[in-house]
This record gives structure tokens, sequence and C-alpha cells, in this order.
């Protein structure tokens, strides 16, 4: 759970909203076709659920994402890693207001369109 704290006042943020910002995040960038299950599961140090294509680690002074995409071939995989990496990282800081550690991209297979 990501708790804010302003010297009076608390915020929490589940982390299943922090799932659902970087999912939609992620599938607003040209070049994801979707999303790909997360490898080997969850932990209890970090939510994941197989479907969901997101990997959270809430730390302290941030949060860690690991997202696991599949792309279009059509769209430069290195530039659709970057833009997710942007994206979901404005996205965090905007929306929530967390400090993003790292955006972590997987690639997980490629889709070629007709």
């Amino acid at each position: 759970m990501a708790t804010l704290q302003n010297p009076n006042d608390t915020v929490t943020v589940v982390p299943s909203v922090l799932v659902t910002v970087v999912r939609i995040a992620t599938l607003n960038v040209d070049g994801v076709a979707q999303l790909s299950s997360v490898p080997g599961g969850s932990s209890w140090l970090r939510l994941s659920t197989d479907e969901s294509g997101v990997r959270l680690n809430v730390e302290t002074e941030g949060v860690r994402v690991d997202v696991y995409i599949v792309a279009k071939a059509s769209h430069g995989l290195y530039d659709t890693s970057r833009r997710v990496q942007e994206e979901v990282a404005r996205t965090i800081k905007e929306y929530i207001g967390m400090k993003v550690l790292a955006v972590n991209v997987h690639i997980e297979d490629v889709v070629f369109e007709k």
C-alpha cells in the first residue's frame, strides 16, 4: 500500500489502483498490442496477477514497476519500450504523486499485423 503524507493529512493508495494506472498508461502507447502475463506469478513483496501484465514493488522511497507487453512489429521495439517507460512514469507521478524509481519493460512477444 502506498501512503503519501503531508504534516496533517494522509492519502493511501491501494496497489490495485497503481496496477490499473500502469495498465492504462501502457495500453495507450502506440506499439503495444496487449499486456502479457507476468512470469513466475506474485510474491508477498510484490503485487501482480498473471493476467495483469504488471508487477509492482512499492518501497518507502517510491515504486518500481515491471511491465510485460506484447509489442507490434510495425513499431520500433526500442522506441515502444522507451515510450512505455516515459508514459508510466509520467502517469504515476501526475496522478498518484509517487516517485518512480524504475520502469522495466519486458517484451514477451511480438505480433505482426496484416
